[in-house]
């Protein structure tokens, strides 16, 4: 009388532990770095808080109604803002300024360092952790199109 086999061999089990080491061995490196793309998601998320910061004190500056303004107060903050009459279409926007300007209106999140000084106008927002020359991004609030920047390849 012959028995039936049950479960497996020795040989069919290391065959099978082989072929999922080489498996992992060849997808696990994709997934293992996603350093950059955590990176440029969060640059991607100040450059979203830049543009909303943007956006309010643009609204707040039509509400109050007065074209020649330089300063609005947002959340009990004097913000100094572009004045319509000097910069058609982008009145109310926050100055390049850390101290009173984009830098009252959005304060630099955790993780960042923000620099008014490099180009005069330019307010760049860089994470701290590094990345490449150009993972920031930047706040041009005189443009004539959208005020912020931010990187759109790899940081």
């Amino acid at each position: 009388m012959k028995t039936k086999q049950q479960g497996f061999t020795l040989i069919e089990l290391v065959v099978v532990i082989v072929i999922l080491g080489l498996l992992a061995a060849t997808a696990l490196p994709k997934y293992i770095d996603v350093t950059t793309d955590a990176r440029q998601a969060s640059v991607q998320g100040v450059a979203g808080g830049l543009r909303a910061a943007a956006a309010l004190g643009q609204a707040q500056y039509v509400v109050n109604g007065d074209k020649a303004a330089t300063t609005i107060s947002m959340g009990g903050s004097t913000v100094t803002v572009l004045s319509e009459n000097a910069n058609v279409g982008r009145g109310g926007r926050p100055s390049a300024s850390l101290a009173t300007g984009i830098g009252v209106a959005m304060p630099t999140p955790d993780g960042f360092t923000a620099d008014d000084t490099t180009t005069p106008g330019t307010v760049y927002y860089t994470p701290t952790n590094g990345g490449n020359a150009g993972c920031r991004a930047e706040y041009l609030p005189a443009s004539l199109g959208d005020p912020v920047t931010a990187p759109t390849g790899s940081c």
